[in-house]
């Protein structure tokens, strides 16, 4: 579930909270599966973790304007 740009920006800025914070959950079921040794998809860590970074530096920039 790659992000592009126009889909964030398609979305309102209660949108972009709501699925920060889906993915935020998602990173710490993760983590504890990782932890666990049940972790299947090791590179599903490191997508969600850039897409948090795509949501947060975009609700940054808008938030800036």
């Amino acid at each position: 579930m790659n992000m592009k740009a126009q889909e964030l920006k398609a979305k309102t800025t209660d949108e972009l909270e709501t699925s920060l914070l889906e993915l935020k959950k998602e990173q710490f079921n993760l983590r504890f599966q990782q932890a666990s040794g049940q972790l299947e998809h090791t590179a599903r860590v490191r997508q969600v973790r850039r897409e948090i970074a795509q949501i947060k530096t975009f609700l940054n920039l808008s938030s800036a304007n």
